[in-house]
């Protein structure tokens, strides 16, 4: 009995049940049974209403008297009363169509979020003494050693020691593309091992992990409200109440001036009541951001809240660091000049001072070439280079200071920035330049913002002039400010902001923090393990693929204008209609479309949100 009453219970069945008494009482209707009609269109708004009437007087009860239930509840019975069976029926079947409507709409809304819940597995495999056990993620402590197999999501952020393997990201950074890793590689909880079996040392609690912190952002995300959310909450509390008051006097006023009978404006009232029920804003606008939210956490781009969208779809002004944000942070050699040598063996000596050291210039340098000669002894000076020695020869790579501490002679040579300078036996044998790459996406991803109204892209770096305008051409920067310190940068950055409607920050780490909070959206990339970043951020963008910004503004502005979209329709259709509810021209099926059918083109309008498509630049 309990498994018949809980199948009675799911809407689709409630419908369904309903729709079939409604037809079999317009047959009865139709036949003069009207007794027998009136039976089954009282059972018919019983099985459609029965929840909603439940709720309505609940609603009472708080003192909770304009919600869409106590309006129907009282749309349905009053058309009762006054002889309107049939269309006190069909405001129930169709309110209960639209509500299981809105409830699949909502779950879908939700899919995308749901999803990101799984990324934290619940438990982690612990290697201790050689021996595997299995215990609570939350219960793993920092430096223990984990072991992750094939098909295992990364429970904890963690640098592999043994083994490697391709690791699945999408789940975190939205890249659809395998990433191979091995021994020194630092792994993201959330990340999901596709081949090989690993081991690992954990960088810090479950709690405070990749994936943590992910979640966090969006359960907390939907808490705040976008200006729209807001516009619509204000416009609700004193929507509904206006209309309840124009409605009784609708019912009242026109029999007292014999303007229309009692029925007729009862009948008026009621459909008023119907039209003007506000369901479609209240639940349509906050799914469009709601949708909005999930759809870009599934392409590794959160969102603070809702109220970062009207901001970032008029951003003007984005303005970037440069070191790890439009470069990759790595070093690469991007030309030599030996002097009285082959550069073969220009490379081949400076690669072999290097070899000792773990300085990102060395490391860059050690890739110079193949041929490695390990010296005899060597020492890194802070500050100026190494000096390594070996069995025949002495050699000397670092800046200018160290050369002219050692009195090297560099007539000739041109000061440059990014200048690695060697010499043999008090020799200078020649220079190396090094740069930091650009990132391959860089170029497109500036473009692509000019494409779409960005009228001002900035450089904000402390590097030095050379190097900030060679990267400001080689990308199409509009402007690059050079040599700045964290004090100048924030300056500057406020000058950007009072020229521009709205403006951006796009930094990668703890040092941005203040122009990350400073900026009208603050854009954080590839930094979810970073505190500082992450709490003075609006917007955290998983990867350092520069294209993401590009996708973050188009999804803004796309979430943005379904919000407007669903106000301006809503506000439109009901308007027109309730014009016509004030004058008796509007019947009860009217009403229910315009509550109904306006609620229900609006939620489909909102689940537009959750899908972006992706454009080639």
């Amino acid at each position: 009995m309990s498994r018949f009453l809980k199948f009675l219970k799911k809407d689709t069945v409630k419908i369904a049940v309903s729709l079939a008494l409604f037809a079999l009482a317009l047959l009865f209707e139709h036949l003069l049974l009207d007794i027998t009609a009136f039976c089954i269109y009282i059972a018919a708004i019983a099985v459609a209403g029965w929840q909603v009437f439940l709720d309505a007087v609940r609603g009472i009860l708080r003192r909770d008297l304009l919600d869409e239930k106590f309006l129907m509840s009282i749309a349905s019975i009053g058309a009762v009363a006054l002889g309107e069976w049939s269309e006190g029926a069909a405001v129930m079947i169709f309110f209960l169509i639209g509500e299981t409507f809105e409830h699949r709409a909502v779950r879908k809304s939700r899919s995308s979020i749901r999803a990101l819940m799984d990324i934290c597995p619940d438990e982690a495999t612990v290697l201790a003494d050689g021996v595997e056990q299995t215990i609570d993620a939350e219960d793993v402590e920092e430096g223990s050693v984990i072991v992750i197999r094939p098909g295992e999501r990364v429970p904890i952020d963690c640098t592999v020691l043994e083994g490697s393997a391709d690791v699945d990201t999408s789940s975190m950074t939205g890249e659809p593309l395998p990433r191979s890793i091995g021994a020194g590689d630092e792994l993201s909880s959330g990340y999901v091992v596709i081949n090989g079996l690993i081991k690992a040392r954990t960088l810090r609690p479950a709690s405070e992990s990749s994936a943590s912190r992910v979640l966090r952002l969006v359960e907390t995300a939907t808490d705040n409200k976008s200006k729209e959310e807001a516009f619509i909450t204000r416009f609700s509390r004193y929507y509904t109440p206006i209309v309840v008051i124009a409605a009784l006097l609708m019912a009242i006023v026109p029999p007292i001036f014999s303007l229309m009978s009692i029925n007729e404006s009862v009948y008026t009232a009621l459909t008023f009541l119907v039209i003007s029920c506000p369901c479609a804003l209240v639940i349509s606008v906050p799914m469009a951001f709601f949708g909005g939210i999930g759809g870009a956490a599934s392409r590794g781009i959160l969102y603070k809240g809702g109220n970062v969208f009207s901001k970032l779809a008029r951003v003007e002004t984005v303005a970037f660091d440069k070191t790890g944000t439009i470069t990759t942070g790595e070093f690469l050699i991007s030309g030599a000049r030996p002097v009285g040598v082959e550069k073969e063996e220009l490379l081949k000596l400076v690669a072999s001072a290097e070899s000792v050291s773990n300085h990102p210039i060395a490391r860059c340098l050690k890739r110079a070439s193949a041929e490695i000669e390990k010296p005899d002894t060597a020492e890194e000076i802070a500050g100026l280079g190494v000096i390594a020695e070996f069995s025949d020869k002495t050699i000397l790579v670092g800046n200018r200071a160290l050369m002219h501490k050692y009195e090297i002679s560099l007539d000739g040579i041109e000061e440059k920035e990014g200048a690695v300078y060697a010499a043999k036996d008090g020799e200078l044998i020649g220079v190396v330049y090094i740069s930091d790459s650009i990132k391959p996406e860089a170029s497109s991803a500036i473009s692509s913002l000019h494409s779409i109204g960005v009228r001002n892209t900035v450089i904000l770096s402390g590097d030095k002039k050379d190097n900030v305008l060679r990267v400001a051409e080689s990308v199409g920067i509009d402007t690059a400010y050079y040599e700045l310190t964290p004090e100048d940068k924030y300056k500057k950055l406020q000058e950007l902001i009072t020229a521009s409607e709205s403006t951006m920050y796009v930094g990668d780490g703890i040092n941005d923090a203040p122009s990350l909070a400073r900026a009208d959206i603050g854009v954080a990339m590839g930094s979810v393990g970073q505190d500082s970043a992450i709490e003075a951020a609006d917007v955290v963008i998983m990867t350092d693929n520069l294209s993401k910004i590009y996708e973050a503004v188009r999804i803004s502005r796309k979430t943005v204008h379904i919000s407007w979209q669903n106000i301006i329709f809503a506000l439109g259709a009901k308007g027109m209609i309730l014009v016509l509810g004030l004058f008796g021209l509007a019947n009860m099926w009217l009403a229910v479309f315009a509550d109904v059918g306006v609620a229900v083109l609006a939620i489909l309008n909102s689940m537009r949100a959750l899908r972006y498509k992706e454009k080639k630049y």
